[in-house]
């Protein structure tokens, strides 16, 4: 378990919280935490570790212990890559708090056979749902719908759009564009889309340790087309912060979003920081 030197301050300030619509805080890399004014907590793809160095290289703080969490009603993962699903990082939210895990089946595989989140942590089977494209499901005050994703270094991607009584919010997970958006944009009403962004680098390659060219996540223009082709009001970059090698300026889509009619608005957060739907 990867320690915090923020301590608890994070997870006490969602509990303190008393939103009037939905609370967003931005735990960096692609995590979030949602709260709604009805008290209902949501994590999406909270991640804590560190990487996998000298390949990965985290180059923010652990905003958080795991173990520290006590209100969660849901964590929802969009893939299997593991800043997305790792046991240390979710496990114990699960344990602490009886927090469903909804996740597709790639994801599932990870918790269940790869990481046997249910023998090292105390994690009943039943916490663990199945999800796929074109499903949706409640939440206390949200409803989750399952969408499909572009992200051809998953196996089985999914995208969340998380409507409340306030407002919607879009979670691409490390979509790039999708020819599918254009008609999500049609079906909802997005008032906030969280979408990876990040630079094209150098990584050490995994067999060989050599430097090779590596793009994970969107460019700039790529990041605007999907959430233009989606019609959000406010376009909030992830994942900028995270890897060394990858990180990129997320002040640069300015200029690349004013040409165009959506997103209305760019919204620039930091790990750690909250904001409003």
């Amino acid at each position: 378990m990867t320690s915090s030197d923020w301590g608890d301050w994070l997870p006490r300030a969602v509990d303190a919280a008393d939103p009037e619509t939905v609370s967003v805080w931005y735990l960096g890399c692609n995590g979030f935490v949602l709260k709604g004014a009805e008290g209902t907590v949501l994590y999406v793809d909270p991640y804590l570790g560190t990487g996998d160095p000298p390949r990965t290289v985290r180059m923010i703080p652990v905003p958080f212990d795991a173990r520290d969490v006590r209100s969660a009603d849901a964590v929802l993962a969009t893939h299997e890559h593991t800043d997305h699903v790792h046991g240390p990082s979710q496990a114990p939210i699960l344990e602490r708090t009886d927090a469903t895990f909804f996740a597709p089946d790639d994801s599932l595989a990870v918790a269940r056979e790869e990481e046997s989140w249910t023998d090292r942590w105390d994690v009943g089977d039943e916490q663990f749902s199945e999800v796929t494209e074109g499903d949706s499901f409640e939440v206390g005050e949200f409803t989750v719908h399952v969408e499909s994703a572009h992200d051809p270094d998953s196996t089985h991607p999914v995208s969340y759009v998380i409507e409340h009584p306030s407002g919607t919010i879009f979670h691409g997970g490390d979509t790039k564009p999708a020819d599918e958006f254009g008609d999500l944009g049609a079906r909802y009403d997005v008032d906030l889309g969280i979408f990876a962004f990040g630079a094209v680098g150098n990584i050490p390659d995994k067999e060989t340790g050599e430097p090779r060219r590596t793009k994970w996540y969107s460019t700039e223009n790529e990041v605007v087309k999907a959430a233009s082709d989606l019609c959000v009001n406010r376009l909030l970059p992830t994942h900028w912060d995270m890897w060394k090698g990858l990180t990129a300026d997320p002040a640069v889509l300015h200029h690349h979003a004013r040409s165009y009619e959506y997103p209305k608005r760019l919204e620039i957060v930091e790990i750690g920081d909250r904001t409003e739907l």
